[in-house]
C-alpha cells in the first residue's frame, strides 16, 4: 500500500485556515471544528504493514498554528509482502508559524519490520514540537526491527540529525537495559535553551543552533510520557 496525506495550513484574518486537508488511507485526517488547526489523524485501515509506504506533509504557512494530533496507538505488524513498512513525516514551518506533531505511541510487534523517517525545514522565528513514544512489543511480546531518522533544520541550518536502530541487541543492558518504551520531545523556538538535566532513565539536553531534546526509558508509555512532562518543566 502507498498513501499520501497532506495539510496545508494558512493565516486569514488572523485565524488559521487549513488551506488543504487531503487523506488518503490509511491516513485520514479530520479537522477539529472547534479548534482551528487541530487535525486528528486517524488510521482508516490496518497499517503499518510490512511493504507499505506512507508519507504525511505538513505545511504551515507565516503565523498559521498546525497542530496534528493522534487519537490512538499506531500497531506495526508484519505483512505479507517482503521488505520493511516505511513512514515518512515531511514538515515546513514558515516565518512566525507553529507546527505541533503530538501523536500516540507507535508498538512494535514481534516480526514487524518499520522504518519512521521524520524531516523538518523550520524558520528561525518558527516554532516546531514533536513528540514520540515507542513501544517495543505488545505485553509480554517480543518486538520486531525499527529504525527511525530525525532531521531538522533551522534557518537552513542543521538542528538534530539522529538516527535509532532498535534490533536484537536492543534488549541487552548496553542498550535499553529491559525496558520497552522510548520517548522523545523535541521542542524548537518555544523558548531560550534550558540547562541540560541527567536524572535516572531519562534527560533533557540543549541542541546547539537551538531548542531541546528530552529522552526517557521506561517500561510503560505513561510513565515515559510522564518523565517527559517533568523534565520540561524542570528544563
Amino acid at each position: 500500500m502507498k498513501a499520501h496525506a497532506r495539510v496545508v495550513a494558512e493565516l486569514v484574518d488572523g485565524r488559521t485556515v487549513l488551506r488543504e486537508l487531503r487523506s488518503m488511507a490509511p491516513l485520514t485526517l479530520v479537522p477539529h471544528r472547534g479548534t482551528p488547526g487541530l487535525v486528528h489523524l486517524v488510521s482508516s485501515a490496518t497499517a503499518p504493514l510490512g511493504g507499505d509506504e506512507l508519507e504525511l506533509s505538513l505545511l504551515a504557512g507565516p503565523g498559521a498554528v498546525l497542530r496534528l494530533a493522534g487519537v490512538a496507538a499506531s500497531l506495526v505488524l508484519p505483512g505479507h509482502r517482503p521488505g520493511p513498512s516505511r513512514f515518512t513525516i515531511r514538515v515546513e514551518a514558515a516565518e512566525m508559524s507553529t507546527v505541533e506533531y503530538l501523536t500516540e505511541p507507535t508498538i512494535v510487534t514481534q516480526r514487524a519490520r518499520h522504518e519512521a523517517v521524520f524531516t523538518a525545514s523550520v524558520d528561525d522565528k518558527a516554532r516546531l514540537a514533536v513528540r514520540e513514544v515507542l513501544v517495543l512489543g505488545r505485553d509480554r511480546e517480543p518486538h520486531g526491527h525499527l529504525t527511525t531518522e530525525t532531521v531538522v533544520r533551522r534557518g537552513g541550518m542543521p538542528l538534530l540529525n539522529q538516527r535509532l536502530d532498535v534490533g536484537t541487541l536492543s534488549d541487552s543492558p548496553a542498550v535499553l537495559a529491559g525496558r520497552r518504551v522510548l520517548a522523545t520531545d523535541l521542542r524548537v523556538g518555544y523558548e531560550d535553551p534550558p540547562e541540560p538535566v541527567a536524572e535516572d532513565w531519562c534527560s533533557l539536553v540543549p541542541l546547539a543552533a537551538g531548542g531541546s531534546l528530552a529522552t526517557a526509558l521506561a517500561h510503560d508509555a505513561v510513565t515515559a510520557q510522564r518523565m517527559l512532562e517533568r523534565l520540561n518543566r524542570s528544563g
